[in-house]
């Protein structure tokens, strides 16, 4: 009889790990995956992806550092790998089964965050700047100004994105000061601000790429890619690139440290790695890639849009976000604090 529970007890066990194999959990930012790549994928490997959705790097770091989330693949953004890092929720990649990972374009592969891109694969990279409908407001939309201190047509109907890194970056940019500075005054003049210019604003808020297409929101600080679908939907719809600078950001897929389903993580990465995976990528999102020759095979719309060429009078504007700490980390965190109340 002990025999006989055993091995049934065996074949279940079998059987649970049958239906385990072929699964992937992916958490990644909202509206963001490509079904068309999903799908296949899942065509040439049998693995069913299942996403998960997050609206911030801080609500994603949130919940991995709590654990029991379940998810294999997380997808944050460049100033948020070294935090991943260095609290040993990831993993480091083992190359050997990435045989596509040359494919990643010579400027993204030894990326201060991660030289030699031991932890990540590229997922998508852009900027945040300012989406305008045109109907509204016909000025210079090149300023962090649509925000910090709305045109009169403006005021009242500004979204501005809360993403505490990118509007604290912008601001101080405004001001003209560096990403993350330690000088108390400048950060005080940060300060107020965003206190003085929130009374302006409509709302602190995600899901822009539908309402400024529907002209539920005429301006709203934003990502370039979702403007772009924005605009797509609605010509009325333009992006401006701050003059006084703007934050540039890459994400990019990490492998997470108790990630059950591993094998088939790596499988996925490396599908990404190839050009037309990662142009399907970028098809649906609209931003670009870090692969090599994806170029090719992406929309014909891309090659000139408005949201994915910098003018090239503002091209020496973006800085990539990057980790800030002790003083300015602090500064920063107080500031947004008080933003929220």
């Amino acid at each position: 009889m002990r025999n006989l529970l055993t091995a049934t007890a065996m074949l279940l066990a079998t059987a649970a790990m049958a239906q385990a194999e072929g699964e992937l959990q992916l958490y990644n930012w909202g509206d963001y995956t490509s079904a068309e790549l999903l799908a296949k994928f899942e065509k040439e490997t049998g693995i069913k992806v299942t996403v998960t959705d997050y609206d911030s790097n801080d609500t994603a770091l949130a919940k991995i550092e709590a654990g029991g989330h379940g998810f294999d693949l997380v997808v944050p953004s460049a100033n948020y790998v070294q935090i991943y890092v260095e609290k040993g929720l990831v993993q480091e990649l083992d190359l050997s089964k990435l045989p596509h990972h040359g494919n990643i374009a010579p400027e993204w592969v030894d990326v201060e965050y991660d030289p030699g891109r031991k932890f990540s694969v590229p997922w998508q990279w852009g900027l945040t700047g300012m989406g305008v409908n045109q109907t509204a407001y016909s000025g210079d939309i090149n300023t962090s100004a649509i925000f910090l201190d709305p045109p009169p047509e403006l005021v009242g109907k500004v979204n501005v994105t809360p993403e505490m890194n990118d509007i604290i970056a912008l601001t101080t940019m405004y001001l003209g000061g560096e990403i993350c500075s330690e000088d108390a005054e400048l950060m005080k003049k940060v300060r107020d601000k965003l206190i003085e210019a929130k009374p302006k604003w409509v709302s602190m808020d995600y899901g822009m790429t539908e309402k400024m297409a529907s002209n539920d929101v005429m301006a709203s600080v934003y990502w370039n890619g979702a403007m772009f679908r924005s605009r797509l939907q609605n010509p009325d719809v333009k992006f401006g690139y701050p003059k006084e600078g703007f934050p540039l950001f890459m994400d990019q897929v990490m492998l997470l440290s108790d990630a059950q389903n591993v094998e088939e993580a790596y499988k996925f990465l490396d599908f990404i790695e190839l050009p037309e995976n990662a142009a399907l990528i970028s098809a649906f999102a609209r931003y670009a890639n870090g692969i090599s020759g994806s170029e090719e095979f992406m929309p014909a719309d891309m090659k000139d849009a408005p949201e994915i060429v910098i003018p090239a009078e503002l091209r020496d504007k973006g800085v990539f976000l990057k980790t800030c700490t002790g003083k300015a980390q602090d500064y920063i965190t107080a500031i947004w604090t008080e933003l929220q109340k």
